[in-house]
């Protein structure tokens, strides 16, 4: 039987940090890092006036006296213990707390809803793929997955939707989880969230490696670990290759559980990193397991770019074993949900003609897909 797997960066379905949903990827990296340095200051034991007046600064006009910069706009701080700002009405007027110890809280993204059309075009790139295994990257929970299936993944006589869907929590607090969903029951699943690094004190992944077994027709089991690596936001430091490449050691020492050469296995998921970057070097390099874009278009990445920042990049995979790998039949990736995809492809790909401004796209990511004789 000829059956696809398919792997799908969705940046959420109903929802998303307003901040990941500006249109100049510069824009976002330059308030994130404000972001982080205003983290920085709030995890002081104590505040100086000079870090009083830069969190202020920070909070009320961003820098530069760009008030598109400022975090108001960005972040919600709520206060449950102590008070960390001084206020005159809704303004913010001072910082009051004297360090981290004088308040408690959380602080979180502001989020804004997706365009309806930015969903029925996820829809679209679903259905276009027809996948009977999808992995599923930044998507909010299972609850949002259940009622997209039920808005937009109609029956019709070429699409069939799916009753097996699952999604867990991961350890990443803005909600971007990773899970899959399936034509074929879903029968086992082992999470990765717990996992440590080596030094015992943080999490391995920065959202989840979920492990899921997924029964197929003919009594055979297909393995799908599901991934999202640490993103190189705030300019890639030093700190996330690392850990980029500690999250593709970990799941090269996962599957070595497994045997590649016989297993039906498959990692998929948006690793964050191209296919020749050290950090994913662990992966790349393991005997008998195959980037399916690789086997089918060798080294030409006009046919293996999965996203656009400064230029097009595979960061997107579909890396399998060696039983399927023997039987692949068709790799390639859907591009018609990003939208610019006619400027960045030199006019050889159109966007889809429902995505006629870039708060329709349905992602900035394509969805990878590759086609097996099972």
């Amino acid at each position: 039987m000829s059956f696809k797997i398919a792997s799908f960066n969705f940046e959420n379905l109903f929802s998303r940090a307003r901040v990941l949903n500006l249109q100049d990827p510069e824009d976002t990296k330059a308030i994130l890092e404000l972001v982080a340095e205003f983290q920085s200051l709030l995890r002081k034991a104590t505040y100086s006036d000079a870090d009083k007046r830069r969190m202020l600064k920070l909070y009320n006009e961003g820098d530069g006296g760009d008030d598109k910069t400022a975090l108001k706009n960005w972040l919600e701080v709520g206060e449950t213990r102590g008070k960390l700002f001084s206020r005159r009405g809704k303004r913010v007027t001072g910082i009051s707390a004297s360090g981290k110890g004088d308040w408690n809280g959380t602080i979180q993204l502001k989020r804004a809803e997706l365009s309806e059309k930015a969903i029925a075009n996820t829809a679209r790139v679903v259905k276009t793929v027809n996948a009977d295994v999808m992995c599923l990257v930044e998507v909010e929970n299972r609850p949002a997955m259940l009622n997209f299936r039920t808005d937009q993944l109609k029956k019709t006589t070429t699409f069939a939707p799916y009753p097996h869907i699952m999604v867990v929590d991961g350890n990443d607090q803005r909600g971007i989880d990773v899970g899959v969903m399936s034509r074929h029951p879903i029968h086992l699943m082992r999470s990765h969230v717990d996992d440590l690094s080596e030094n015992g004190r943080s999490n391995i992944f920065s959202r989840d490696c979920l492990e899921t077994e997924i029964l197929l027709p003919d009594g055979r089991s297909l393995w799908i670990l599901s991934n999202h690596f640490v993103s190189k936001m705030n300019g890639d430091p030093p700190e996330s290759k690392a850990r980029r490449k500690a999250q593709s050691a970990r799941v090269r020492d996962i599957l070595k559980e497994y045997d590649l050469k016989k297993d039906l296995v498959v990692v998929a998921g948006d690793l964050n990193d191209t296919p020749d970057s050290d950090p994913i070097s662990p992966l790349a390099t393991m005997d008998d397991l195959h980037d399916v874009l690789k086997v089918k278009h060798g080294t030409d990445m006009d046919q293996r770019w999965t996203y656009h920042y400064q230029s097009n990049e595979q960061i997107d995979y579909l890396l399998v074993s060696k039983p399927l790998k023997d039987v692949l039949t068709d790799a390639g990736v859907e591009r018609r949900g990003i939208h610019g995809v006619d400027r960045f492809s030199g006019g050889t790909i159109q966007p889809f003609n429902s995505i006629t401004h870039w708060t329709h796209a349905a992602s900035d990511h394509g969805a990878v897909w590759a086609t097996f004789d099972l």
